[in-house]
């Protein structure tokens, strides 16, 4: 039974960074995506960035060049590190893992393990 520890969320103004972690642990062996997403109030779930085993990554479009998704294999731990925030990232920080897919991807569905989520609030 696979479980993801997430941690490193905060307050932070507008510009600023912070740097998420997700410790992972009773992954299958064969696995091969990891992924971050955030929920605002009352919506759903929406991926971040994703990253597969060989570290080919992937991100969203309103995170493109701020966001930057890493993992430590040996330590089986996910990062996000933040940088530039704006108000619009508030949000519940989620890891994710356990996808199969070849090709890494944002269906919530497609990952069977889930962080407890980690609060990020941006202020202007």
């Amino acid at each position: 039974q696979g479980l993801l520890l997430e941690s490193g969320g905060g307050s932070v103004q507008s510009g600023g960074s912070l740097r998420l972690s997700c410790a992972a642990s009773g992954l299958a062996a064969g696995t091969n995506c990891m992924g971050w997403f955030r929920q605002y109030p009352g919506q759903e779930r929406e991926g971040v960035a994703v990253i597969d085993r060989d570290g080919k990554t992937d991100y969203s479009d309103p995170v493109k060049g701020r966001f930057t998704i890493s993992q430590d294999i040996a330590n089986n731990t996910l990062y996000l590190q933040m940088d530039s925030l704006k108000p619009e990232d508030t949000a519940m920080y989620y890891c994710a893992a356990d996808n199969y897919a070849r090709v890494c991807n944002y269906y919530t569905i497609a990952y069977s393990y889930w962080g407890q989520g980690t609060q990020v609030a941006v202020s202007s």
